[in-house]
């Protein structure tokens, strides 16, 4: 009852406030889902409209120079600035709102975390609805998990904060996006989902069989393939040392050309289009699983591929293809050991190519949906000989796997790109931390989304405490800080900022901050008088990748005003920071609640 009045409450409020953040107005499109003896139909200020799209931060240049006509984000960040290069470059752009996950701490209980989610939708349909590029509103990622799907609590929040963006933008339809649809997903969105005009679904290895499997789960919403490209790392077969196999960017091309033709052109009338993963690159499991181009912009073949079905004309200049790099299976190899792997390439124009090869090690740990990965070091002193058809490596002395990756391109802007598993015998070297560049800020308004910790690991009496990321009551600067809230009157609670997230020190990471000579924190209190704690470094040595140096302040009083909080790092050995930043609350007896701002070392 609190969730729904508190929703209710948030309904009716939107109504009265919308003038006031209302954004100066401009020509909205107008998007609309219909059913005609066809089947579903999407139209775009009155012509049908098939998405060819993608998701990511690549060129959208590109894209619209392939014929590509829409981009998809997953949450606010950069908004305005993919809007407005959308629109100039005549793309649309389904907007993503992000919601929280319940494996990050959201409850879909608690009335006051719902009704704060609301707010953020409510701001940002009224800031964003009468831009032009606007295509439609993506309600969330993923957020229903990866087992069954059946909290329906979640799809109840998702369908009130749909019937919210109905209120405030009639011209723009709404979609909520899932990972796969297995278990209750289908049934419970149209149960419970009836504000959810499209269903976003995210799938790699079963996209081709999406419109069986929706029909036969029960879907007849118009359905979007929200994310498809080449089998997952936890869908492929693994070798002798459980090292995921990779496809080449060849062989992945004629995944997503299987998938689009199956899931999306198959299933006219029910898909409305589609966009592809991902638009750019990302380590994921390796370095190049999911990217759609190289680091420096080079395509790979899979674009060609949707720029094809897309368009209905062939590109001009194709990429080069990998036919093969041998030997596909390696066994153990010992430290130091010489190894050869050859290469045959081709080129469909006859190009003259250029192949650079890297070795890198594999990733010690895999990220969960898609959570940020750190990337693993390379060895440019393992390449003794290279050529384009054949390389000698030396493999390092530290045991563990690795990957060789032969990146083939041609003059064009193309690329081709596969990888070997490789493992040498014995124990791991230990990985050295990223150097970090002084100051270094761990928290800021502009580092808020990719900052180099993150405040997951959460101590004690978590029920008990809450994190707004996003506080826009009176920051430090900036427009926005963090927010804690600890609702406890005893007991206590504490957040580390570490790196990798969720961490204690058994994975590899961290930064060497050597040359900080202080960490200072800004810091102010609801009342005054508030108590923290504030220290670094708690991962001891009996950790496997433990902090090389810690220090801490206890018995903070906060006032009410903005106080710069720091610790002298003069004799610590830095080269090493996996847990960046610890604050600690302690009961007193009455709720507390602080914000945090602009903590940096320096």
């Amino acid at each position: 009852m609190r969730i729904a009045l508190a929703l209710s409450l948030w309904l009716g409020l939107s109504n009265c406030l919308a003038a006031a953040d209302r954004q100066p107005a401009s020509s909205p499109s107008v998007v609309r889902v219909s059913l005609n003896s066809q089947g579903w139909l999407l139209t775009r200020n009155g012509q049908p409209y098939v998405i060819h799209g993608v998701g990511g931060d690549g060129s959208k240049k590109l894209l619209a120079d392939v014929g590509g006509n829409s981009v998809r984000t997953w949450g606010l960040e950069k908004l305005d600035q993919t809007l407005e290069e959308a629109q100039k470059l005549g793309l649309s752009v389904t907007v993503g709102i992000w919601l929280g996950h319940e494996r990050h701490g959201f409850n879909y209980n608690d009335a006051d975390q719902i009704a704060k989610q609301a707010e953020t939708v409510r701001t940002a349909v009224l800031r964003y609805k009468d831009h032009p590029a606007v295509l439609i509103w993506a309600l969330g990622n993923e957020m229903e998990g990866y087992g069954k799907g059946d909290n329906a609590a979640i799809w109840s929040t998702i369908n009130n904060l749909a019937s919210l963006v109905k209120k405030l933008d009639p011209n723009h339809p709404t979609m909520t996006v899932v990972a796969e649809i297995g278990g209750d997903r289908v049934r419970n969105i149209h149960r419970l989902c009836p504000e959810i005009d499209v269903v976003g679904i995210n799938s790699y290895a079963g996209a081709a069989s999406i419109p069986k499997r929706y029909r036969e789960a029960g879907g007849t919403k118009p359905y979007i393939l929200t994310e498809f490209g080449p089998p997952g790392s936890w869908e492929s077969s693994k070798n002798a040392w459980g090292a995921p196999l990779e496809l080449s960017s060849t062989e992945k091309a004629a995944v997503y050309r299987q998938s689009y033709q199956q899931a999306v052109t198959g299933a006219a009338g029910l898909c409305l289009g589609s966009y592809a993963f991902v638009w750019g690159h990302k380590q994921e499991a390796t370095a190049t699983w999911f990217g759609l181009l190289l680091p420096d912009g080079s395509r790979l073949a899979a674009i060609d591929e949707l720029a094809t079905l897309w368009t209905g004309k062939p590109v001009t200049n194709r990429c080069p293809s990998i036919d093969s790099l041998t030997p596909k299976e390696v066994g153990e190899l010992d430290p130091g050991a010489k190894f050869t792997a050859k290469l045959a390439t081709s080129d469909p124009e006859k190009d003259s190519l250029k192949v650079e090869w890297i070795l890198q090690a594999d990733p010690l740990t895999q990220g969960v949906g898609g959570d940020a990965e750190s990337s693993p070091p390379i060895f440019p002193e393992a390449i003794i000989k290279s050529g384009t058809a054949e390389a000698e490596i030396r493999m390092p002395a530290g045991g563990g796997g690795y990957r060789l990756f032969a990146v083939v391109r041609d003059s064009h802007g193309g690329a081709a790109i596969a990888n070997l598993p490789l493992f040498v015998k014995g124990p791991p070297t230990p990985i050295k931390s990223r150097v970090a560049k002084l100051p270094f800020v761990v928290y800021d308004e502009a580092t808020r989304e990719k900052a180099p910790y993150a405040p997951a690991n959460w101590m004690g009496n978590t029920k008990a405490l809450k994190l707004d990321e996003a506080c826009t009551t009176l920051p430090h600067s900036g427009k926005t800080c963090l927010k804690f809230e600890y609702s406890a009157k005893d007991q206590w609670a504490g957040v580390v900022w570490a790196d990798p997230a969720n961490d204690w020190g058994d994975k590899p990471g961290g930064w060497d901050l050597t040359g900080a000579k202080k960490l200072t924190i800004w810091a102010r209190g609801e009342h005054g008088g508030e108590v923290i704690g504030l220290e670094f470094g708690i991962f001891g040595k009996e950790k496997k990748f433990s902090d090389t140096g810690k220090a801490k302040k206890e018995g903070i009083k906060l006032t009410t005003s903005w106080q710069a909080i720091s610790i002298d790092l003069t004799g610590q050995d830095l080269s090493r920071i996996k847990s960046g930043i610890v604050i600690t609350f302690a009961g007193s007896g009455e709720p507390m609640t602080i914000y945090l701002d602009d903590c940096v070392y320096e």
